[in-house]
């Protein structure tokens, strides 16, 4: 398994129960942005947007894209690789190639990288550099741990948030950063600490979207070849926190990869300034971003309330 921590976001969060408070003037919102077809949409404007708090349009007071024309939004990429006995050497030697592909990708863009590593223990690889080739000096030395019997991977995805909000840069060239999570599993995690509602919170709270690539199972008593849902996918990890899950059912992680280099620059950071003399000011709200061309929106989170 692997993860990669990135940052963006992917809404069908449903939960009333899990509320990220605003500890600045500005209620963030991340979103990704796809056609009928499910393909990401580059090149919109403010104006293709439109949002609303409790049912109510407010005016959008921020708007920046992953990728602009002329510039490009900086990116934090957090990659955190799954390296118990479930991943074969041969998968493992394919995801290092699939990952430096996806750095090369983003050669034009300020974006600065790190690794975990996890099986039964999660550990700091790299730091966050700005250069790819120590990344991918940090990769080659990665070993396949051929025995023990858990598998980290809420606890990796975990630390990897956790090094964006410590150690990942707040604000490069007067713009704040994409953050994201990649995760490469078979989607059993066996053995974790942190709960998966505890990484769905902090993920929100950091701004940070978890994507996922599995490596999936079938099940011969159904007699078809759809994939059969894991315990990360239930979690609702991903889709809580504005990600999305790809299937790597060939092994092949390079179509993978570009495809989520696709969705990282077709992401959106929308905000607006809370109104403060509104009855009920530390309630729950709700939000909805639209298209005003019909896209598909997926945003990171569906509610806020304002720090006390």
């Amino acid at each position: 398994m692997l993860v990669i921590a990135m940052s963006f976001g992917y809404a069908m969060a449903q939960d009333d129960d899990k509320v990220i408070r605003v500890d600045t003037k500005l209620a963030e919102f991340e979103v990704l942005v796809e056609d009928r077809d499910g393909k990401p949409v580059h090149g919109l404007s403010q104006s293709d947007f439109r949002i609303f708090e409790n049912g109510r349009e407010r005016k959008i007071d921020f708007f920046q894209p992953v990728l602009a024309q002329g510039s490009a939004r900086p990116l934090v990429v957090v990659f955190a690789v799954d390296v118990s006995g479930s991943m074969t050497a041969t998968e493992i030697d394919k995801l290092r190639s699939a990952i430096n592909g996806f750095m090369d990708r983003f050669g034009n863009y300020e974006a600065y990288f790190a690794v975990v590593s996890f099986a039964m223990e999660v550990k700091r690889t790299q730091s966050f550099t700005n250069q790819p080739e120590k990344v991918r000096r940090s990769l080659s030395s990665l070993d396949r741990e051929q025995i023990g019997r858990s598998t980290h991977a809420f606890d990796a995805v975990d630390e990897a948030i956790r090094m964006i909000d410590r150690n990942g840069p707040k604000n490069i060239r007067g713009r704040s950063p994409k953050n994201a999570v990649i995760v490469i599993t078979d989607g059993f995690p066996v053995g974790d600490v942190v709960s998966p509602g505890t990484v769905i919170d902090r993920a929100n709270k950091t701004g940070t979207s978890i994507y996922s690539i599995i490596l999936p199972s079938f099940s011969p008593a159904r007699g078809d070849t759809r994939p059969l849902m894991t315990l990360f996918e239930a979690s609702g990890i991903v889709s809580r926190t504005g990600g999305n899950s790809l299937y790597a059912t060939d092994n092949n992680f390079e179509p993978l990869f570009r495809a989520l280099a696709s969705e990282i620059t077709a992401s959106y950071a929308i905000a607006f300034y809370p109104d403060e003399q509104s009855a009920n000011i530390n309630a729950p709200r709700n939000v909805r971003i639209e298209s005003t061309k019909g896209y598909r929106i997926k945003q990171n989170r569906m509610s806020y309330e304002l720090a006390k």
